[in-house]
């Protein structure tokens, strides 16, 4: 079993104790558990995509279909694109086709 220099001859890893620092472990996996999920929850920016997955038979304007079900721009341009999930583009996105609205 590996050993600590500075810890003694006689002492290995797990008799090795970590400062707690006044958090118990199980408050610290909480505090983690709840920075992960706001996270997740919190609303996606829309990035500028070169690549974005094919989500119809065609691909939004300006994108070219790669034939392996995704619609690329080729490095030509960066496109700030969102699905558009069915629903109308919000205000200041405009209707590209191929299921995505592209920012003004």
């Amino acid at each position: 079993m590996p050993r600590f220099a500075s810890g003694g001859p006689d002492q290995d890893i797990c008799s090795q104790s970590t400062p707690s620092h006044g958090r118990s472990a199980t408050a610290s996996y909480a505090a983690l558990a709840l920075t992960a999920l706001a996270a997740v929850l919190t609303p996606q920016q829309a990035l500028a995509q070169r690549v974005v997955p094919k989500i119809g038979t065609i691909c939004p304007l300006g994108y070219v279909d790669t034939l392996n079900g995704k619609c690329s721009t080729l490095g030509l341009m960066r496109y700030t694109v969102q699905p558009t999930n069915g629903k109308a583009c919000p205000e200041g996105w405009m209707n590209v086709g191929g299921g995505y609205c592209r920012q003004k």
